[in-house]
Parts: C-alpha cells; structure tokens; sequence
C-alpha cells in the first residue's frame, strides 16, 4: 500500500478504519444523467466510448469534475471481456446487450477462451493509466467486474430476463455444462482483475446484478463456490467490494464467499443488514436511487436516516442501491454528495 493512500477516506473506509466523513461515490455515476455524458453519446457508440482509452477516462472524470466524490470507478461495461473469450453480442438501441448465439451446450461452454486482459483489452489498460494520472493526489479509481453468475445469465439468456428460466434450467438439469461454463468465467475474471490492478485500478467491485433471483440454497450450492474463486484469486492488496441486487437473503453467505466491503441495495435497513453480517466486514449503500427523483428535502430526510442507522461506525462507504437511472436530476446528485459529507463530518 503507498503511503500517501493512507488519506483517502474512501480506501480506509474499505478497511473499517475511521474516516473524517463518511467517503461516497455512487454506481453509474458517469453515465446518461449528465449532459456532457449525452453529448459524447451523440457522437459515438457505447462500445465506441468503452473501447476508446481517451474517451473512457474523459467519462470517468465527468462526475469527479461536477461533484466532490471519494471515488471515481472507470468507465466501461461489465459484458467487455465476454468478447475475447468469443461470445459475440451487439448493444441494441432500446434493448441493451443482444447476444446472438446464446450458450446452450458444454461443448460451447469448453470453447470460450481464456485471454490475457493487456494484450485482448489493451484500451481498458490504457484508460486506467490515463484517469490515475489525472487524479493523482486527488481520489483513488475503483475498477470492476461482473460476477461468474451475472455474466453466465447473459450468455445463457441471450439478453436481459426476468425469470432466468434458461439460466436456471441449465443449473438444475445440466450440471456439467453449468459447471464448465462458471469455471471459465472465473478463471478469466481473476485474470481481468488482476490486469486492472496492475494497471493502477486501487480498489475493484465484483457486480452480481441479477443473483438476487436465485433462493440461498440454489446460490450456496452453484454460485458461491464460483465467486468465492474470483474473491481469492485477486490481488489482496486492494480492497474488494462484492454487491449484489435484491441480496437481503443472500448475506450471510456473500459474506462466505469473501469482499472486504459488502455491498447492500435499498430493500433491507443498513443496521439490520451489518449486524447480520457481523462487523468485520465494512458495508456500502443504501439509498433507493429513486429517491433522488424526489425533493432535496427528502433526500436529506433518508441520508439522515441512513447516517443514523450507521452510527458513525467505521466502515460505511454511502451509495446508491444500484445505480443512478437515466434522467436523474444533477443537482440531486450534488446535493446528496454535500449533505453525505456535511452531516457525516458534525
């Protein structure tokens, strides 16, 4: 660890030391809801912006320009590395990730490849370079992944669902293909994550989006041996953060397949959820994003109430339940960063 990261808040807070305020950053925060962002948009695709090194870090430092957040996470997409391990997928207009060839049987599973990450994703790489360099001294760069199950759905759905029947069905009635394909996509994730840190990322978040569908048993016995083998495959030198959406049921065992941080969405309270986990993790969250839709006296309401709840315990990192939504108000967000900070610090 550099001595001089001892100062950021944000990193401390990983490791539950004390912290002058409570750090924020929030997830999305580079994205749709800033005018600069959709200026950009209008002239390059997603994965234009994405596979630009240049573009990336200007987006990345979008937010870090606008509000005083404790963190920057890199601009990119969870589905990036799918590409060169061989699964081909489109951004559809209005529909997001469109996968074509959707993965049905092990053989197609046994041919995805492993890749390494500075040769097939060298602009990823670059983008980390480019946006420490500018925030040196300043807040420190997250990097991230999706989680073994998240991407599995993907490719497995081909696109989005709401029930993950074909993802599901895939676990309970062909093992083997189940097992082969999460066993790839591990080992390429601890690859791609570790490439980020030896680029300069100083801490990394593992998003498992969509494993709040699956019941505890059916996670204990098909996913966490899989996240639990990205989580120890990393670099331990950084701090790790591991969320989940609609997680309420699935603490206790996140916490089993490791993070130093937990993240939480906005469906459990923040005391509730720490003492289920037990205080040698640190945790992140709460807000509803929603929230941010509603008056800046209310968004104070529920800081306040999140704050509370937390007790000024070392080791709460504040952010969103999942990430900032398309037409967000950018006042909102530099509201809730002041008011984190400001009522934190008293």
């Amino acid at each position: 660890m550099q001595e001089s990261e001892d100062r950021y808040p944000f990193l401390k807070a990983c490791r539950r030391e004390p912290t002058p305020h409570t750090p924020i950053w929030l997830m999305r925060q580079a994205g749709r809801y800033m005018k600069e962002y959709r200026a950009l948009r209008k002239k390059y695709s997603f994965l234009e912006m994405c596979k630009n090194p240049e573009l990336a870090a200007q987006v990345t430092l979008q937010p870090i320009e606008r509000f005083k957040l404790d963190a920057a996470i890199i601009f990119s997409d969870i589905l990036i590395p799918l590409e060169p391990m061989g699964v081909e997928f489109e951004f559809a207009k209005g529909e997001g990730p469109v996968f074509h060839h959707p993965l049905r049987e092990r053989k197609e599973a046994e041919k995805l490849r492993l890749f390494k990450p500075e040769e097939e994703i060298p602009y990823l790489m670059k983008a980390i370079q480019i946006v420490r360099r500018e925030l040196e001294g300043k807040i420190p760069l997250i990097g991230f992944c999706g989680a073994p199950f998240t991407l599995a759905s993907y490719i497995i759905e081909g696109g989005h669902s709401k029930n993950y029947i074909l993802t599901k069905s895939m676990m309970y009635q062909d093992r083997p293909t189940w097992d082969a394909l999460m066993e790839k996509i591990s080992r390429m994730l601890i690859q791609y994550l570790n490439a980020q840190i030896r680029a300069g990322v100083q801490a990394v978040q593992v998003f498992d989006s969509w494993v709040g569908c699956l019941s505890p048993a059916d996670y204990e016995e098909c996913v966490l041996p899989y996240s639990q083998k990205v989580i120890n495959g990393v670099d331990p030198s950084v701090p790790l953060i591991h969320f989940a959406t609609s997680n309420a049921t699935l603490l206790e065992l996140m916490k089993r397949a490791g993070g130093n941080v937990i993240g939480v969405d906005w469906r459990i309270d923040i005391r509730k959820a720490w003492e289920r986990l037990g205080y040698d993790v640190a945790i992140q969250g709460n807000l509803d994003p929603v929230v941010l839709f509603a008056s800046v006296d209310l968004i104070k309401r529920e800081v306040k109430r999140i704050l509370d709840r937390v007790e000024g315990r070392p080791g709460h990192i504040f952010n969103l339940g999942h990430g900032i939504l398309p037409h967000t108000p950018v006042d909102h967000v530099a509201a809730l960063v002041d008011m984190v900070h400001e009522y934190s610090s008293r």
